[in-house]
């Protein structure tokens, strides 16, 4: 298949481009550059590639959990390139879950197949869902299992069963705060871990139109409002003034 993938749900910005068994790979700076960097990066991949848009069966991206600005990137761009390949009759777009590319990448990397995937919320928190690889069989590709749902958690707060590798972007962020106690192994929703994952989503039936092209948020609000941050401080202040003197 001739796809492309992109990811902008972190601070790191990373494309790929497959063509058959080749593939085209390329990272850069993310978070606010990404909206200004990533079509042209995208067009010079995709002549390196002697592909053009038209010429793609599928956009795949990174459809969230991960930062705000970074997803509503992400889907603006899929929707909008899906929309106008093909003189505008358009093409499929594939969204992915980033954790379970967090988990494809830490397969790749280290070949772990029980994961605990993590992304840095900011705000004191994680994104996290546990991932276990089932392995292909007969005509069914290989896939990631994961929980029903993804959470949102105090760093302290993420379990990690025995066995089990913690994998992704937090730890530089949390330390001991983030399961010390475990096996942590950076990684990233890269293109080519989406890329990795799109057989069995396609298989699955996952394509969809341009039109669906959206992001998964997990928390509804990306920080907290003025009248927020000072209630904060209020209730701090009245609480170390209602606490005794030791």
């Amino acid at each position: 298949m001739k796809l492309l993938a992109f990811d902008t749900s972190t601070d790191r910005l990373s494309l790929a481009v497959q063509h058959g068994d080749a593939l085209w790979e390329q990272e850069g700076p993310g978070g606010a550059q990404a909206s200004a960097t990533l079509i042209p990066a995208l067009r010079a991949l995709l002549e390196q590639a002697g592909l053009s848009f038209s010429t793609l069966d599928a956009i795949v991206f990174g459809r969230g959990p991960g930062s705000f600005t970074g997803l509503r990137t992400a889907c603006a761009v899929a929707q909008g390139l899906a929309f106008g390949a093909r003189g505008g009759a358009g093409i499929p777009v594939l969204p992915v879950d980033t954790l379970l590319a967090v988990a494809e990448d830490a397969r790749r990397r280290q070949g772990c197949t029980q994961v605990v995937a993590v992304l840095d919320a900011r705000m004191n928190e994680v994104y996290a869902a546990h991932c276990q690889w089932q392995a292909p069989t007969g005509t069914t590709p290989g896939h990631w299992r994961t929980d029903a749902d993804f959470g949102l958690y105090a760093p302290e707060s993420v379990q990690v069963p025995e066995g089990w590798t913690l994998a992704g972007n937090a730890q530089a962020a949390y330390g001991e705060r983030l399961a010390p106690a475990a096996r942590h192994l950076p990684a990233l929703p890269t293109a080519s871990a989406l890329l990795r994952l799109a057989p069995a989503l396609l298989a699955a039936g996952a394509g969809l139109p341009a039109s669906a092209a959206l992001p998964r948020y997990i928390r509804d609000k990306v920080a907290q409002t003025t009248a927020e941050r000072l209630a904060l401080r209020e209730a701090a202040a009245a609480a170390a003034a209602s606490t005794p003197a030791p």
